[in-house]
């Protein structure tokens, strides 16, 4: 009798599960980070260093505040507060210290193997999320994650592409 209730209580519990469309099963944490680097020195402008085929923004840039989570079904979101031009020079004074971009996006960058077999970078931008002149953002999108998708990093970048801060310290 009491395996009976048991099973009972147990194939009720399934049902309701399955009625609600609940699914246990939710996505791994591909990558999660509490902190991100600004773009600066070699890395800045067209004729700097590109990071993964990513070039810098064309000034130095600061950030406050950064938290990223990407998850395995591709679900992205990033938080920055605080990501403004350097406040020094070489930026012109009028500008320093604030975000002189209406929008970011977010690029989530792996390295994969295309159909071939061979190594490549695969670069998924999100499309333009509004930014605050104090250089604040929440940029939640879902992005076709390549598989595999070996040592992901995360831009924020411009609308053109040019990134301004990216997972690090």
């Amino acid at each position: 009798m009491k395996r009976s209730i048991v099973m009972a209580a147990a194939l009720a519990v399934l049902l309701l599960v399955q009625a609600t469309g609940a699914d246990s099963a939710d996505p791994a944490t591909v990558l999660k980070a509490e902190t991100m680097a600004a773009v600066i020195g070699p890395y800045v402008g067209s004729t700097g260093t590109p990071i993964r085929g990513v070039h810098g923004g064309g000034l130095p840039w600061q950030i406050d505040d950064a938290k990223v989570v990407l998850l395995a079904d591709g679900r992205l979101t990033v938080k920055v507060e605080g990501l403004v031009l350097l406040d020094a020079a070489p930026v012109p004074e009028a500008l320093r210290g604030t975000n002189p971009i209406a929008s970011f996006e977010a690029i989530v960058s792996c390295e994969s193997i295309d159909a071939s077999g061979a190594a490549v970078t695969r670069n998924e931008p999100t499309g333009p999320f509004p930014a605050t002149t104090a250089g604040d953002s929440r940029i939640d999108a879902t992005v076709d994650l390549p598989s595999p998708c070996f040592a992901p990093v995360v831009f924020v970048a411009s609308p053109t592409g040019a990134w301004f801060a990216v997972t690090g310290v």
